[in-house]
């Protein structure tokens, strides 16, 4: 993927859309007479691409996506170079969020109302158009004028274990370590059949990377979910998330803006972790975050091991009951490889990345080149650049040491300024 133009969350977002189509047949999991039927079931209505854009694709469409998946994994599914890179979105956060203030607060205004409102207040351009509105309103279930935040919920559990995970992000206290008052937050991932908590930790922020550190260690300890259920904040949706789970196999479901509640099971579980754990400690007690976290992974072996009424067995037990299924990492280099953060650099005349606003040396033969660059974000001494299958490694600009490198093709400072 070296000549790849940028990797945006837009391309992440398609690469994840594809993948969720395809998922069935790559787990099989589909209950059709062969995988073409399958095919030509999905294409039969139109489908309604990330953006909100709806299309209708051919059946062999996804047969190619299912090859190319098999082929080159992430990479296949990924689209081509987009022609509005660089532009933003039509609808921008702040005009989503006025969105659902209009519509609770005067559920009977339209789109085109809402439209001209969002222009006049500057909340959106005039070149944006009613359409892009009238599209967010249906796609969000904005319509009623009834009740516009009546969600219709059904109670539902995943027959097995790995179906199906469920993670959020809870706000804990404040606790006190080296003299610093800092908030802490607790990242969860459970299980929606059997209520096992697969993975957990507590962190200063509640940030991306953080989140993949608790996934990853999930992945290596339980085996690959076949979907992981998330909201949309931050930490769960950003292209980086979408890449790892396309390389996992697994498919990325988001909650609908605003509707964290649908992840009832890890939400009615925050509730549990208060009321059984954290509102039984002494916080004054807690120095450090590692100690904090320590008293965590504590509950969680209790939790799990401890009868729940809910399913009327531990969560222990009936993951053990139907673990059978579970996909397992073919090697921890592979899993390794899957939770690599990937982002693409031109490398400079000088032969320098800037990742972070910090830079980096790369091979001279890659000056002028578009270079897809592997990393961890705690760890860039590791960082490579990955081209033609093989790893070039990638340091920290060190400006002083570099006036002391020889050169490969030194200037003969006898010959500036002509002949002698």
């Amino acid at each position: 993927m070296s000549n790849n133009p940028e990797i945006t969350k837009h391309d992440a977002d398609i690469a994840q859309f594809r993948f969720a189509l395809i998922a069935p047949v790559v787990q099989g999991l589909f209950t059709d007479a062969s995988a073409t039927a399958y095919y030509k079931r999905i294409a039969q209505n139109p489908l309604t691409l990330p953006d909100g854009t709806i299309v209708k694709y051919s059946y062999k469409t996804l047969e190619k996506w299912k090859s190319q998946y098999s082929i080159g994994g992430l990479d296949a599914l990924l689209p081509g170079k987009r022609s509005d890179l660089g532009t933003s979105r039509a609808l921008n956060d702040e005009a989503i969020s006025e969105i659902y203030r209009l519509k609770e607060e005067f559920p009977r205004m339209n789109a085109t109302q809402i439209y001209y409102h969002l222009i006049k207040e500057s909340f959106i351009p005039a070149c944006v158009s009613v359409d892009s509105v009238q599209r967010f309103i249906k796609n969000n279930d904005l319509k009623s004028a009834r009740n516009p935040n009546l969600k219709d919920r059904k109670a539902f559990e995943e027959d097995s274990f790995g179906k199906c995970w469920q993670a959020d992000t809870c706000y804990l206290p404040y606790i006190t370590e080296d003299g610093k008052n800092r908030r802490v937050y607790c990242m969860i991932i459970i299980d929606d059949h059997s209520r096992l908590i697969v993975g957990g930790g507590l962190f200063y922020n509640d940030n991306a990377y953080n989140f993949q550190k608790v996934f990853k260690q999930a992945v290596a300890t339980y085996g690959i979910p076949d979907k992981i259920y998330v909201d949309n904040g931050c930490s769960y949706s950003n292209e980086q998330l979408s890449m790892i789970c396309v390389s996992l196999g697994t498919v990325l479901l988001h909650t609908k803006v605003r509707d964290g509640a649908s992840k009832g099971k890890v939400e009615r579980h925050f509730r549990t972790l208060k009321e059984r754990w954290l509102y039984t400690l002494d916080l004054e007690s807690i120095t450090s975050l590692a100690q904090f976290d320590e008293m965590l992974k504590d509950y969680i072996r209790t939790y799990n091991t401890t009868f729940h009424r809910g399913i009327n067995s531990s969560p222990m037990d009936r993951y053990l009951n139907s673990s059978y299924r579970i996909k397992q990492a073919p090697s921890a280099e592979w899993l390794d490889e899957c939770f690599l953060n990937r982002i693409t650099r031109k490398v400079r005349n000088d032969s320098t990345v800037s990742i972070e606003k910090v830079s980096f040396d790369v091979p001279m033969q890659f000056i002028g080149s578009r270079i897809e660059i592997r990393f961890l974000p705690d760890d860039m001494d590791s960082a490579y650049i990955l081209f033609e299958d093989s790893h070039y490694e990638i340091r920290k600009t060190n400006r002083n040491e570099n006036c002391r490198v020889k050169r490969q093709n030194p200037i003969d400072y006898s010959k500036i300024g002509g002949n002698a």
